[in-house]
């Protein structure tokens, strides 16, 4: 959708080049996050693609086709914007924020304003009763999806957005981005998203490109460049814990044992011992006639019991894993019970394996695409 070939930027009187070679490709319904520390060049680069600001050399192409040869005005209207600063109009409502692209497009007012009602919904704002508000009527987070509601008004297939999400307070942000995500899964447009933030750009890129001194560093997916630094300057700019970073990348049910090793009600002690020396385990998980995880099992409980075990054999179970969950939900539920292995259940919560500590230690030691 978006190619970059060897695009360089200078400015008149400057010692260098602000944006030097850049060679990327950004396919259709993908989210790219430009990253990188303050002057490296990532807002030039996401301001050349719209033509905010003109490439001192190189080529870019929007679907395959130059975009020198485009009129400028076709070319924004094929392309949303949001800025950190939102830029909303304060003397408009905010149906007539959204309308202002449409308008100047020349569509009619009740399409305009079907428009900017659909769209609310999209974002999650009622339009019953965001429709007629003023910007200072509103939250950061609600002001921001707004902004990008109106990005969204003519229906463009690239997005481009520059720390949209900068000025919001951190609980706030990471709502707002699980709900650009959940937008995302809809409308399915191409994003180019500068952030500084690398817990952002791993949450919500499919691509990172890492900028350093108006070059690019590295460019590729969110596991790799976490598994496999390019250079030492990514390495200490994704930081030390990027291991953990990764919890966030892999599935439990990436992560998930065999589920032989389980035991039901009314089956013997002696074939549940005999299971965890198979399976060189250390507790086994008890569960009911639909498969639904009752409780744990240990060695010494087992050799307590002489016959068929019963749910007051074990040990309640304090949690457990759907397979869709992120290994960071998972670790955090693992600590808050004290378990090092959780029980993993379908959506009518059949038991489906396990997630164990080990486990997880032994997948971060290889990027999520070699796993298999």
């Amino acid at each position: 959708m978006i190619k970059l070939s060897n695009v360089t930027k200078r400015y008149d009187g400057a010692s260098g080049p602000v944006v030097d070679g850049i060679n990327m490709e950004v396919g259709a319904g993908e989210i790219c996050v430009l990253l990188g520390p303050s002057g490296c060049g990532k807002t030039t680069t996401l301001k050349m693609i719209n033509r905010l600001v003109q490439p001192t050399s190189g080529k870019i192409f929007l679907e395959g086709k130059d975009t020198d040869e485009f009129d400028v005005v076709a070319l924004r209207r094929r392309i949303g914007y949001v800025i950190q600063q939102i830029g909303l109009f304060p003397n408009m409502t905010v149906e007539e924020n959204i309308c202002v692209v449409p308008q100047l497009l020349g569509w009619d007012k009740a399409k305009a304003r079907r428009r900017a009602a659909e769209l609310l919904e999209i974002v999650a704002l009622d339009p019953a009763i965001y429709l007629t508000r003023y910007p200072k009527d509103l939250s950061g987070g609600q002001a921001q999806r707004v902004g990008v509601a109106r990005a969204l008004a003519t229906d463009p297939p690239v997005m481009l957005m520059d720390e949209p999400f900068g000025a919001i307070d951190p609980i706030n942000r990471e709502l707002i981005q699980d709900e650009f995500l959940r937008i995302q899964k809809q409308v399915r447009k191409t994003i180019v998203f500068v952030s500084h933030d690398i817990d952002e750009a791993v949450k919500m890129a499919d691509r990172i490109a890492i900028f350093r001194a108006g070059r690019l560093e590295q460019f590729d997916t969110p596991d790799n460049i976490l598994a496999r630094p390019a250079t030492p300057f990514i390495a200490g700019f994704v930081g030390t814990d990027r291991a953990l970073k990764r919890l966030r990348l892999v599935r439990a049910k990436d992560a998930l044992s065999e589920c032989e090793c389980l035991v039901r009600v009314g089956e013997s002690s002696a074939r549940a011992q005999a299971l965890m020396a198979e399976h060189g385990v250390d507790q086994i998980v008890l569960v009911d006639g639909a498969d639904r995880p009752q409780g744990y099992l240990t060695v010494a409980q087992l050799q307590a019991v002489d016959g068929a075990l019963s749910v007051a054999h074990a040990t309640p179970v304090q949690g457990t894993a759907n397979p869709a969950d992120d290994l960071r939900s998972v670790v955090s539920a693992m600590f808050a019970s004290g378990a090092s292995r959780l029980p993993a259940v379908d959506d009518d919560g059949r038991f489906v394996g396990y997630v164990s500590q080990a486990h997880i230690v032994e997948l971060l030691r290889v990027p999520a695409g070699e796993q298999a």
